[in-house]
């Protein structure tokens, strides 16, 4: 039996078809979820003073954008926490790159800061928030240092391990060609870690506003995460959802950044079309 090869068109149509299908099941998943937590609320079989209601997260959301809340405009809040988190991950992702890459050409050096590396990521993280609080004070700056740490450590490992794995013959081959330690550096071994840091940048940014959020709970003038914990304490779970939607929408715009920025870094990679693709 003479096997049937798809054109470009015919792989693009299966494509675009098989997207549509995955959005269109999300958005039934989303809606079956939403319309049970409506109808158990509103049947009285959860109690909506514990668990809320998907109609009464949506009043809390538009009381917020027409009046503010409590510690100022819904707005402000939301910037404080993705300007906290925004910082956090490109210190951590910048640092963690140079040192991931440069520990691991340095195999002595790595063998030196090794103990202290394993130590750094071993302390709890709201060991570190409480730290960073005494330290900074409760503005931005702890925030921020609470999520650099939080990000920084995955995508050093990552790049790390990356630059480990380079391919060794084609390395020796550009040795006996006369390339330079930084010509490898940035020609080969670099883009070879290029997939792994990718990869980490995935959850990085959810650690990001991870560390935000925790600083915030833990002391700050501003921000969600102290919109969280104000909510949580006049027993408002609508304000609690509330406030999670708007990190949740921040953490998937920049999940789409990031995929694109993944796209156009890793386009020399072959396009692969698998079954379920199509």
């Amino acid at each position: 039996m003479a096997e049937k090869f798809l054109t470009d068109s015919e792989i693009k149509h299966a494509r675009t078809m098989h997207k549509t299908k995955v959005h269109a099941l999300q958005l039934a998943v989303a809606v079956a979820l939403l319309g049970s937590w409506q109808l158990l609320a509103d049947h009285k079989i959860l109690d909506a003073f514990f668990y809320g209601r998907p109609s009464g997260v949506m009043h809390q959301l538009g009381v917020w954008i027409q009046h503010g809340t409590s510690i100022g405009s819904i707005w402000l809040n939301a910037w404080v926490t993705f300007y906290e988190a925004t910082y956090g991950f490109f210190a951590g992702v910048i640092l963690g790159i140079i040192f991931g890459v440069f520990l691991a050409r340095n195999p002595t050096a790595a063998e030196i800061f090794a103990p202290y590396i394993k130590v750094s990521n071993s302390i709890p993280r709201v060991v570190l928030g409480s730290i960073f609080v005494l330290w900074l004070g409760l503005g931005s700056v702890s925030k921020v240092a609470l999520a650099f740490v939080l990000v920084f450590f995955p995508v050093f490992f990552n790049a790390f391990q990356g630059t480990r794995e380079a391919d060794h013959k084609l390395i020796a081959n550009a040795r006996l060609l006369g390339a330079s330690p930084r010509q490898i550096t940035m020609k080969i071994i670099f883009p070879s870690a290029l997939s792994w840091i990718t990869a980490s940048m995935h959850v990085s940014f959810g650690f990001a506003l991870i560390g935000a959020i925790v600083g915030e709970f833990l002391g700050a003038q501003h921000g969600l995460g102290l919109l969280i914990a104000t909510a949580q304490g006049n027993f408002n779970p609508n304000g609690v959802y509330a406030a999670m939607l708007l990190i949740a929408v921040m953490a998937l715009t920049a999940e789409w950044l990031i995929t694109k920025l993944e796209n156009r870094l890793l386009n020399w990679r072959p396009t692969q079309v698998s079954g379920s693709e199509l």
